[in-house]
């Protein structure tokens, strides 16, 4: 029932909130920035820069991956007790084998691994940029700051 209710292309309940938290994590970590050069500190731009991106990032890949975990399950669901997962186009249905399979398989491993990935992506812009760890983790930071104000946001002016 629920299965057939469910239409892959379509948003989520509160999608409008994720694509706010998004934009939100960027301008935060990007004005971060602007204020950190404001004050002659070019390295500590670099560092929140960096980190507000791999906060996004990371923010992108979660949403990613529990929309793939949510995807997968409707698939699921709505296919009778038996049939396995590689069945053709039966009753309308779009075939869910090897060409859908490769996408999700990426997206499952970002989900599972994006900290590791994000803390690699740290490790490069610490190693690579020469900036301080600590405004890397500020910058990481934006992402906390852009779900409070998307929080606050929805509390005052409710969707």
């Amino acid at each position: 029932m629920i299965g057939q209710l469910y239409k892959p292309d379509a948003d989520l309940p509160g999608e409008q909130v994720l694509h706010r938290i998004a934009a939100l994590t960027l301008i935060v970590g990007f004005a971060a920035a602007a204020v950190a050069l404001a004050l002659r500190r070019p390295d500590w731009a670099k560092g929140l820069a960096g980190g507000a991106v791999l906060g996004w990032l990371n923010f992108r890949w979660l949403r990613r991956g529990i929309r793939a975990l949510i995807t997968a399950a409707m698939v699921q669901a709505s296919q009778p007790q038996g049939q396995d997962a590689v069945a053709g186009t039966e009753a309308g249905r779009p075939a869910t084998g090897a060409k859908s399979a490769a996408p999700q398989l990426g997206t499952f491993f970002a989900l599972i691994f994006r900290y590791a990935l994000v803390a690699c992506g740290a490790y490069v812009i610490f190693i690579y940029l020469h900036v301080p760890l600590v405004s890397i983790g500020l910058g990481l930071c934006a992402l906390i700051a852009a779900i409070m104000m998307a929080s606050v946001w929805e509390v005052v002016k409710p969707g």
